[in-house]
């Protein structure tokens, strides 16, 4: 029930706000859109300065910083994960040889056998 009233009270003033609005531009069509432009300019100028303060933020500035951070990772990684035969005739053959020699390990490993397979002696009790 409150909220059927309450929707019936705003819907009443919007319904005179029409009304007025509609009596003014007849009754003084100068005067209205005069009005009309000093409630624009206005608006125009707090919606500025509202933006230079939110831009003075140090927060929006890392926030910022972050999302460009984030859509050349998320390019690149959307260059590397493209068509490799697409990327190979736009690229040298000379470039590719230096990112296989670059990908290979220099150090020199070797496998140790151990002795797993032997059980070890215990003195049983």
């Amino acid at each position: 029930m409150k909220n059927r009233s309450s929707l019936l009270f705003v819907g009443g003033i919007i319904i005179f706000a029409i009304i007025g609005l509609l009596g003014t531009l007849f009754a003084n069509p100068t005067g209205f859109l005069q009005r009309i432009a000093v409630i624009a300019l206005f608006g125009i100028a707090i919606y500025f300065l509202v933006r230079l303060i939110m831009k003075a933020d140090p927060q929006r500035k890392e926030q910022r910083a972050f999302l460009k951070a984030a859509k050349k990772s998320k390019k690149r990684l959307h260059q590397k994960n493209s068509d490799p035969h697409q990327r190979s005739t736009s690229q040298g053959t000379l470039t590719i040889l230096k990112k296989n020699a670059k990908k290979k390990s220099l150090a020199q490993l070797t496998v140790i056998d151990g002795k797993k397979g032997k059980k070890k002696n215990r003195a049983s009790f």
